[in-house]
């Protein structure tokens, strides 16, 4: 299970955001150790955009806040998960290309492939921490929006690419241009939700991926069929058309955003989204559930020395690692899905219809294994139940005889396809161990780019010699599966060594030492996730 907030009171304990109740005998000392009980030990900075409505004495009541959850989920979450289906259907619409013989079209071969993903990663790594910054300082309902446009140009431009050099610029572009939007929409949704919320709702945001996955297969067999339109192929449309698809979205998107919770009116919406009441509560909800977003403004700038302090965290190093490998077992046979289907003898309108399985099942057991996550409070195991998915069917993949069996073969490919995804696990559980928010934004964008290069990995593991049927990727898979598993082990208990460690200095300071240490706002300022009265989730 996750960390214990063990209590400590010389007097009454500081409220929490579960109950929106107050410290009734506020000038007494309390002493509790957790994130979540350290707002009334350190109030928001005056550069903080909802300072004004900041109020340590607030109280509220669970329907009132399941209400403004409701209402965030339905303006903010949905058209992220819009924006990010415009990502995903750009950045996937090349598997659906290719079971209309876009290499062949191109006189290219699978290696050629592998070398314009990797050229794609790459690009996506590169762009990762400048667009960080960017966000940082311009702000997320600017830079994100840009993004879309950018990349949804490039996407509908590829449908004129016509040999190699053509695929390999257009990959590069594509992936430049979308390198950071996933950190930057993870870092500002963290703004409108709470830790314990934030996993379902990445997950949710995740699902999209895979929605996309079966709205582009769905696209793909109805454009497909547009080959010898205007002499051209059918890949010409699926780019062009998705590609323009995703200019009017994030045209869209830049009238769509709020600034923040307090600030959410603009061109579309003449009128905030929140009363005074309702954005009272978000402020204050937020900030006692994580007190350092109220430390930084959303667009106060990411410093040389705000990098440093993240890359030297022990805490997570094994998280970055776990970014490295655990994703990549799944990796390949997910990105030789529909050519694997094609190849063993199905058409292109069944290939592309036949990944839907996969990824309805993905939505589901992601959904299902995020949701666990947050009502136990556990990390660690739920992330190795999804490692624990995938080996057990590579093995059986590895040893199916060669031939035939086709339909055998498609049904754990389907099963690998649609394993627990447990990123945005991940990726809450680096946001709740971060506490400092400028750190929380270079760590998920470090984190971002290590899973780039894992995906990078994965992307050359299935070898040309080696098809049709990859025994000897198979077999590295099944190796790097393992390894993920150890991995999660040691990082967690490194995480209960930290955590025993703090609690052993913890337990030698006197009471006094104690409140005077946890209401010390610039050390605390200062040290983040080091102080001694935060506690690490695992």
């Amino acid at each position: 299970m996750g960390t214990r907030n063990d209590i400590e009171f010389h007097a009454k304990s500081a409220p929490t955001q579960s109950d929106g109740g107050k410290d009734d005998n506020a000038s007494l000392k309390g002493v509790v150790l957790g994130r979540e009980n350290l707002s009334a030990a350190l109030p928001p900075d005056d550069k903080y955009e909802g300072k004004h409505r900041w109020d340590a004495e607030a109280t509220w009541t669970p329907e009132e806040e399941k209400a403004v959850v409701r209402m965030t989920d339905l303006y903010l979450l949905s058209w992220l998960c819009v924006m990010f289906f415009g990502l995903q259907l750009d950045r996937g619409n090349l598997s659906n290309a290719l079971t209309d013989d876009l290499l062949d079209d191109l006189k290219l071969t699978s290696d050629d492939y592998n070398n314009g993903t990797t050229i794609q990663l790459l690009a996506f790594m590169t762009a990762e921490f400048p667009v960080q910054l960017l966000t940082k300082r311009f702000g997320f309902r600017r830079v994100l929006p840009l993004m879309m446009l950018a990349w949804g140009t490039v996407s509908w431009a590829q449908a004129w690419m016509y040999n190699r050099a053509g695929f390999y610029v257009t990959r590069a572009l594509i992936g430049a241009c979308e390198g950071g939007f996933i950190p930057g929409a993870i870092l500002y949704a963290t703004y409108f939700y709470t830790s314990k919320e934030l996993s379902v709702r990445l997950a949710v945001f995740w699902s999209t991926l895979n929605v996309a996955r079966v709205i582009s297969a769905l696209l793909a067999a109805g454009i497909l069929k547009m080959r010898g339109i205007g002499g051209h192929t059918g890949w010409f449309w699926l780019f062009l058309l998705e590609g323009l698809l995703t200019v009017v979205l994030g045209a869209i998107s830049y009238l769509y955003l709020p600034a923040s919770p307090t600030n959410t009116t603009g061109v579309i919406f003449r009128k905030p989204w929140y009363t005074e009441r309702q954005e009272t509560i978000m402020v204050n909800r937020i900030l006692r559930d994580d007190p350092a977003k109220g430390l930084t403004a959303l667009k106060q700038p990411i410093t040389v020395k705000d990098i440093k302090n993240t890359l030297r965290d022990p805490s997570l190093w094994g998280l970055f690692f776990i970014g490295l490998v655990a994703y990549i077992p799944a990796t390949p046979v997910q990105a030789y899905l529909s050519l694997t289907l094609k190849r063993i003898g199905f058409s292109t309108f069944d290939s592309n219809m036949l990944t839907i399985p996969s990824a309805v099942l993905q939505i589901i057991t992601m959904l299902v294994l995020a949701w666990s996550s947050d009502f136990f409070n556990e990390r660690t195991f739920h992330c190795i139940f999804g490692e624990l998915w995938i080996m057990p069917l590579l093995i059986a993949l590895l040893t199916l005889p060669d031939g035939g069996r086709e339909w055998s073969r498609f049904t754990m490919i389907t099963l690998i396809s649609g394993y627990p995804y447990f990123h945005p696990i991940v990726s809450s559980w680096i946001s709740e161990n971060s506490f400092d928010v400028k750190k929380r934004a270079v760590a998920a964008a470090t984190y971002n780019v290590i899973v780039q290069v894992g995906s990078l990995i994965g992307s050359q593991i299935y070898r040309a010699y080696d098809k049709p049927y990859y025994k000897q990727g198979n077999k590295v898979l099944i190796s790097i599966c393992a390894l993920s598993l150890v991995v999660f082990v040691v990082q967690r208990q490194t995480l209960v060594y930290l955590n025993k460690k703090k609690a052993e200095k913890w337990d030698q300071m006197s009471s006094d030492e104690k409140f005077a240490y946890q209401n010390d706002v610039a050390a605390r300022e200062e040290d983040g996730n080091k102080r001694l009265d935060f506690r690490f989730e695992y």
